[in-house]
């Protein structure tokens, strides 16, 4: 099943980061990884795209941000996450 595209701006050493990742595993959804690591340009992306926000991860179906990783769990814990990803397939 198609889905709204996914990006998921992260560390790989953040513990935060890995649960948000393995949500999205577990649903089987189709994600692209955008390492903030090192890389001021798309730490500056991020920040531009998430509206100030600076913390690891920041989460994105298509334009629409849904935030972080607690964000990312309370839409999923509402019934709200698979909406969300598949509204604009």
């Amino acid at each position: 099943m198609s889905h709204t595209p996914i990006d998921i701006y992260l560390r790989p050493t953040c513990p935060f980061c890995y649960r948000a990742e393995k949500l999205l595993k577990k649903k089987g959804l189709q994600y692209r990884v955008l390492d903030v690591t090192g890389d001021d340009a798309l730490f500056a992306e991020m920040v531009e795209r998430a509206k100030g926000g600076r913390t690891v991860p920041q989460i994105f179906a298509g334009d629409r941000h849904l935030g972080g990783c607690d964000e990312l769990m309370a839409l999923e814990a509402a019934g709200e996450l698979d909406a969300i990803v598949h509204s604009a397939a």
